[in-house]
């Protein structure tokens, strides 16, 4: 599987923007989903992921009820939309697709396909 996501860019706080993660392939509906970010400095993070079914999500606290994260089987396409978007949220977001077991979702090492990323910048 491989990933491409797209979407990011310069907002302003309190903005919304929704970024896209291709995948090729014909077996991406059999992956979980996730979303990882990595700010300057800092260590990537979890952000979110969806099962490959679509049916169950998780969140890390710092985005729950901010961001939703979607997938379309038919067209190979995982979302992540983001609202209300703060400063904090700034980093290069990275997508990924894994078959886990749900309890390592939340882990990068459960990820076998990342994407190449996509920065998201929010402006104070």
């Amino acid at each position: 599987v491989q990933l491409q996501a797209s979407g990011g860019g310069l907002v302003q706080t309190g903005d919304s923007l929704r970024l896209s993660c291709a995948a090729s392939g014909r077996s991406f509906s059999t992956y979980n989903m996730g979303w990882f970010r990595q700010a300057p400095g800092k260590e990537r993070e979890f952000v979110g992921a969806i099962k490959w079914s679509g049916g169950t999500t998780y969140y890390a606290d710092s985005v729950k009820g901010r961001f939703t994260i979607s997938r379309d089987n038919a067209v190979n396409t995982g979302y992540l939309q983001m609202k209300n978007l703060k400063p904090e949220d700034t980093a290069v977001y990275y997508c990924a697709a894994g078959r886990s077991v749900i309890s390592a979702m939340r882990t990068s090492s459960s990820y076998s396909y990342w994407g190449q990323g996509t920065l998201v910048t929010v402006s104070s």
